[in-house]
């Protein structure tokens, strides 16, 4: 009996310490815990194992995602109010009344000179504070103190509903917190620098590049990889410099780059000589270290690496980041979880590597490895999106913009592919057509009509006739448009009447009226003419013919050029003949229709006010406008000069006036400041039509006018240099042959 009860109390334990190590993880469940699953926690995972590795630092140990559960469920069909934006995609920037950094003036000066700014606050989408939230560690001495009350008093925070927060820097030492702020978001959007994949609520924040106090506001520098040479024939495969860190977050990787260091195409070179601290804290490679930084120049090894390692610091992301951009060096990602800028629209694989920071040794194989052709294709790639969406402040917010617009039901997406290729998705209106094949960037038929819109400002019917029989007899002519904008009033009946095209007059009261995007206009192609404008059919046909093979382009005849003036500091126009041009004019030029709707929807309302109240310039503002978005020279066709009528009786034009040239001058660099650099590229290329000018017979020519008019003007020139030599003074500035 006695074995019969030790063998029972034997069986008993073993079932028990069986139970407990096969059984005990139930003790853990939510029945015991009395905690529930949340959904998010319920759902499998879809993790590649490229994530799995990318995600470590992300984690706490009981894998939970170290998230708020507030703001991970934030998401704009419930932290966002839609119809604020009814009237129009608009930011409203609170008044000014706390001192704020230099950079946030910077942020608050590109929006309330843009195109999204309104100042009244009721009809306002967006809500931006004039409270610089940029810098929230507080040891920075631009750290806002007291800022959740600040928050409080403003009018419409309504617990940050509809309002977008900036933000470069959050957490403080020793951890760096990303979500450390020092204040309740509410239902702000946050765009924010170094941020991670698991913080970032998808579709709602947005992710933003780490940038500089001496960053552009507008404008920026191109990029720096002027050629793109093929085969690779740069000095280093791989090259780091900058500070590493003897201890705490963001120093495991820099600490170990010594390894990978030869000296020779591999250059990753460190100091620990930063902080007040660094000998008390300086480990036994510091010296050794200290030695080889100072060998290397910083710029010089951005710009002579194919491949620039860009590991994280303290937080993240790093200025390192843009840099290797600018420099066309190829930014290898060592910061596990980072969600790169603008990741949910910029195509991230098509410029830059990404490796797992904890496989470090692995890096030389890894950009060894990469072929020539893709090599190429990332640099261009880097060039492209630095020069679209990273080198100056005005593009990163603008950019933010663009994200959040997008996500309006009613306004239209991009797609990717538009993000990601030339001219990119800031100069792209969704709401100009349903198909990207309507675009000028498209490589789809223009179409083989085209309309043509006659600016009238000196009244003269005698001219305008001459004008419109020349547009009727071309065979690609599908309708002309009279924008009448003269003091004169328009005769009853017209000599025009009996020609044979359809015309529809238009009164207008403003020169950039002829930039407007009429609905009348159906063709893609736009003939922009002055009523005083001398060019045949023949000139006509040649002309959309060159443009219908460079839609994106201003095709035409009357050539002008800029230059820079040392002694005034200033861009110059001038109308000297040279063997390089930069601007066609749009008194006889073709162009694409979209630009009208660019120039009256996308340009700032200080740039429209420039050519209101000056009535003039109108065309140069158009050179520049396609100039940006293309980042290519107009073309220009024939070697016709002349194509005003300067014989009309009794009508002085506007363009006579001598004040004509200065102002023209003054709006340019109106222009250059607006805009923030001078987009406008030179040219020395005229297309002419073949034969042109050969000793063969006219007979044997398809545009035979052009030749025989040529002759005409070049007599006629002859004429105007002995009658005016004072034209052809040696001074650009005042050898205006025509204005």
């Amino acid at each position: 009996m006695q074995a019969k009860k030790r063998y029972l109390l034997l069986f008993v334990t073993c079932a028990f310490l069986g139970y407990c190590y096969f059984g005990g993880y139930r003790l853990k469940s939510e029945r015991w815990t009395g905690r529930s699953q949340l959904p998010y926690e319920r759902l499998p995972s879809y993790l590649s194992l490229n994530e799995e590795f990318y995600d470590k630092d992300l984690r706490t140990s009981n894998g939970n995602p170290l998230v708020s559960q507030r703001i991970r469920q934030c998401r704009m069909e419930t932290c966002f109010d839609f119809t604020r934006c009814k009237q129009g995609f608009t930011v409203y920037v609170y008044p000014v009344e706390d001192v704020i950094s230099p950079l946030y003036q910077k942020i608050l000066n590109v929006i309330t000179e843009s195109r999204y700014y309104t100042s009244d606050p009721t009809r306002a989408c967006i809500f931006v504070l004039a409270l610089d939230t940029l810098d929230r560690d507080p040891l920075s001495t631009e750290f806002v103190h007291n800022l959740p009350s600040k928050l409080m008093r403003l009018p419409y925070w309504n617990n940050g509903r509809n309002h977008l927060i900036f933000n470069l820097y959050s957490g403080t030492w020793p951890d760096y917190a990303e979500e450390s702020l020092a204040f309740d978001l509410g239902y702000a959007i946050l765009a924010k620098a170094s941020m991670s994949i698991f913080r970032h609520r998808p579709d709602f924040d947005i992710s933003i590049p780490l940038f500089g106090k001496q960053h552009p506001e507008r404008g920026g520098e191109p990029g720096q990889a002027l050629e793109n040479n093929f085969p690779n024939n740069k000095k280093y495969v791989a090259a780091f410099k900058g500070k590493r860190y003897v201890h705490g977050i963001g120093s495991e990787t820099r600490n170990a780059l010594y390894h990978l260091h030869n000296g020779k195409d591999l250059v990753f070179v460190t100091t620990c000589r930063h902080g007040k601290a660094w000998r008390e804290l300086q480990d036994e490679h510091c010296q050794q270290d200290n030695q080889e930084y100072d060998m290397y120049d910083y710029e010089i090894l951005l710009m002579n690496a194919t491949f620039c390692l860009v590991p994280r610091g303290r937080r993240l992301g790093s200025f390192r980041f843009l840099e290797a951009l600018r420099a066309g060096c190829i930014p290898v990602i060592l910061s596990n979880g980072w969600a790169l800028p603008f990741h949910e629209r910029i195509d991230w694989t098509q410029a830059v590597i990404f490796s797992d920071e904890r496989l470090l040794l692995q890096i030389p194989d890894i950009v060894r490895s990469v072929s020539n052709v893709h090599i190429l294709k990332l640099r261009q790639q880097t060039q492209f999106l630095w020069e679209r969406y990273f080198s100056s402040i005005e593009k990163i917010v603008f950019t933010v913009f663009e994200n959040i617009r997008e996500r309006l039901p009613w306004e239209g997406t991009r797609e990717k592919l538009v993000w990601n290729t030339s001219p990119g998705a800031l100069t792209i209106l969704p709401q100009f057509a349903d198909s990207q094949q309507e675009l000028p960037f498209s490589k789809s038929n223009p179409g083989n009509t085209f309309t043509a819109i006659i600016y009238s400002q000196l009244g003269s019917t005698a001219v305008l006739y001459r004008l419109l029989k020349s547009l009727a007899k071309s065979k690609y002519l599908d309708k002309i448009i009279l924008m009448w904008n003269s003091d004169i009033p328009l005769p009853r009946r017209p000599r025009w009447q009996g020609i044979k095209a359809s015309i529809h007059v238009v009164t207008v009261d403003g020169i950039s009226q002829r930039f407007y995007p009429h609905p009348l206009i159906k063709t893609s192609a736009i003939l922009s003419l002055d009523e005083d404008a001398t060019i045949n059919t023949d000139e006509i046909d040649f002309a959309f013919t060159v443009w219908r093979s460079f839609p994106d382009r201003i095709v035409g005849y009357p050539a002008r050029s800029h230059y820079w003036d040392d002694s005034k500091r200033s861009w110059g126009y001038t109308s000297k003949w040279t063997n390089d041009y930069s601007i066609i004019l749009t008194g006889a030029a073709f162009y694409h229709r979209y630009y009208n709707t660019l120039y009256t929807e996308l340009l700032s309302s200080t740039l429209h006010k420039t050519v209101e109240q000056s009535q003039n310039c109108e065309d140069i503002l158009m050179n520049f406008l396609v100039s940006h978005v293309t980042r290519r020279p107009p073309i220009k066709v024939t070697q016709r000069k002349l194509y005003k009528d300067t014989t009309v009786a009794g009508i002085r034009s506007p363009w006579n006036d001598p004040d004509h040239f200065i102002q023209r001058q003054t709006c340019m660099n109106t222009f250059v400041a607006v805009f923030g650099y001078m987009p406008l590229l030179r040219s020395n290329m005229r297309l002419d039509p073949v034969l042109f000018k050969d000793s063969v017979s006219n007979l044997r020519k398809k545009y035979r006018q052009i030749e025989l008019v040529t002759l005409f003007v070049s007599l006629l020139e002859i004429h105007l240099i002995m009658k005016q030599p004072h034209f052809f003074s040696v001074n650009p500035l005042t050898a205006q042959h025509y204005p």
